[in-house]
């Protein structure tokens, strides 16, 4: 028992917690709201759909990944590494990729793809009010 209790502290001090800080992008408030019945949103009622929308910093990109509930992840569109101007952009695949150093971003956790990254895409939590309306905000 007493073995069990000594490793409680190392238990929680090395859980595995993805970086959800990020010392380049600045911190902005967002809280958007969406209705995917909507046609500019519509590709967000089926897995694999994405939109991007105005806000954050450089745009928020949308994915309906079908997994999950809710399913849905919202990312912002700046590059989390540098400051480059071009915001990221999403093919449909799996990836967010950064156009100034070609780093790249998963779509389901915002992890670095790209071998000498530590910093993850700025997730934002979105929450579903009802069946046809999203509500993107700052964690």
């Amino acid at each position: 028992m007493r073995k069990l209790f000594l490793l409680l502290p190392f238990t929680i001090f090395f859980s595995c917690e993805k970086n959800v800080t990020n010392d380049i992008l600045p911190n902005v408030s967002v809280n958007v709201t969406i209705n995917i019945d909507l046609p500019q949103y519509i590709d967000l009622q089926t897995p694999t759909g994405w939109t991007e929308i105005n806000g954050g910093i450089k745009g928020i990109l949308i994915q309906n990944t079908g997994i999950g509930n809710p399913p849905y992840k919202a990312y912002d569109r700046a590059c989390p590494n540098n400051d480059c101007a071009t915001p990221m952009v999403f093919d449909g695949s799996l990836k967010m990729k950064c156009p100034c150093d070609n780093s790249e971003y998963s779509i389901i956790d915002g992890s670095p793809q790209t071998s000498g990254n530590i910093h993850f895409a700025r997730e934002y939590r979105v929450n579903v009010l009802n069946s046809s309306t999203l509500n993107i905000t700052n964690f």
